[in-house]
């Protein structure tokens, strides 16, 4: 999940398997006893015992979900699925960083072990991981009528996983610039405007190599949708002069807000989910996909291999494709709505705040962005230890 307090910049806070690249661990493993991780597709689905067990236990991450404004442990679109269906849901807030979560539940999946969760939520370039190492289940589209008829056609088809058999977007978002308006004293448009020099010293970018590089990649003009190692090595060599000028204060997690809001900071990689929670406190402060383009990203659903309740997972995931309560939740959340007809629902709203919603474009992103927006094709498993090592060494990790 890209937002505030779920990412450090601290190498204690992040897992082994991101300084070493996750997939070069994982083959260090098996050369060292461990089993292969990789499951076959035969090997992945468990006894579903849905039919006569109405429950599921989803692991998601914190604050990622509505929550009644006068009692937070009730949780509306979630409470009315319950009630609606009579499936008990056990939801877990126990996701804080994808690597950490990867390690946690990896030894369990790599030796063909249930995980005791039915529904686990990740971001994008974890879930192609996942989805390498036969680690997930392929859903029934046949019984996902609205995740078919609603699903963003922008989300719908990512290079680890075409046409989204095994992952479905939860909520979504944008790696743009965040800058203060006031503070810089003109717009900021390309990723190029972050090596002005008179913003020498304020500038940062994020700290970890999946967030950071697609975006820097797009302001030399690259598809990153099939992006090269040349151009990745580029980008590096470029970081690495902006480092060694000056120019780049540090590298953050998501606590660059705190750099943005104190003014330390005039301009910096950022998530939109994060700008528009920033924006109710200071108006100064835009957001902007620049003129070059910007990252759509995820945070994806998927049912891990021998899930117990895959049938009730199924139906909880399609249910929150259904207009009216995907515009439940993105009323709350604030990220791009992978749910493109919920706009509808939110601009036909009587409050006056929650209909304006429906015309903010870090939600629902106009025609204009929407063409300026594109998913990166993640990194491999053979690319990340190579890639990593490099990206680690210049922001200091």
């Amino acid at each position: 999940m890209r937002k505030t307090s779920t990412k450090t910049s601290t190498l204690s806070r992040r897992s082994l398997l991101r300084a070493l690249g996750g997939g070069a661990a994982l083959g260090a493993l098996a050369g060292c006893g461990v089993p292969a991780a990789y499951v076959s597709p035969r090997d992945r689905a468990g006894a579903d015992l849905s039919a006569r067990d109405k429950r599921l236990t989803w692991a998601n991450w914190p604050l990622y979900i509505d929550t009644d404004d006068k009692d937070r442990t009730k949780r509306p679109t979630l409470d009315a699925f319950e009630k609606r269906t009579g499936i008990s849901v056990d939801y877990i807030e126990e996701i804080n960083d994808n690597d950490e979560f990867f390690g946690k539940i990896s030894p369990s999946l790599m030796n063909h072990q249930r995980t005791g969760r039915d529904l686990i939520v990740i971001s994008d370039w974890m879930c192609a991981r996942f989805v390498r190492l036969g680690w997930v289940q392929r859903m029934d589209r046949a019984a996902q009528p609205n995740v078919a008829k609603y699903l963003d056609p922008l989300l719908s088809s990512p290079s680890f996983d075409p046409g989204r058999r095994s992952t479905v977007p939860w909520q979504s978002g944008i790696t743009g610039i965040a800058y203060n308006r006031r503070r810089v004293g003109r717009e900021i448009k390309h990723v190029s405007d972050l090596w002005a020099g008179d913003l020498k010293g304020r500038v940062t970018l994020l700290s970890g190599l999946d967030e950071a590089f697609a975006l820097l990649m797009q302001g030399n003009g690259v598809d990153i949708t099939r992006w090269t190692a040349d151009d990745f090595h580029r980008i590096c060599d470029q970081v690495q002069k902006h480092v060694h000028s000056g120019q780049i204060r540090r590298f953050t997690g998501n606590d660059y807000t705190k750099d943005l809001v104190s003014g330390d900071v005039l301009a910096c990689q950022a998530y939109s989910g994060d700008v528009i929670q920033l924006q109710a406190d200071d108006p100064d402060i835009r957001f902007v996909v620049p003129e070059e383009g910007a990252e759509l990203w995820s945070d994806s659903l998927m049912i891990p291999n021998l899930a117990q309740h895959k049938a009730n997972a199924e139906k909880l995931v399609d249910y929150y494709y259904q207009p009216e309560v995907a515009a439940e939740l993105a009323s709350w959340v604030n990220y791009v709505c992978p749910v493109p007809a919920a706009q509808d629902v939110l601009a036909s709203s009587t409050d006056e705040d929650t209909a304006a919603l429906a015309e903010n474009p870090l939600i629902f992103p106009d025609a204009g962005m929407r063409k300026r927006l594109a998913i990166a094709r993640d990194i491999t498993s053979t690319e990340r230890t190579e890639f990593a090592k490099r990206w680690n060494a210049i922001a200091g990790l």
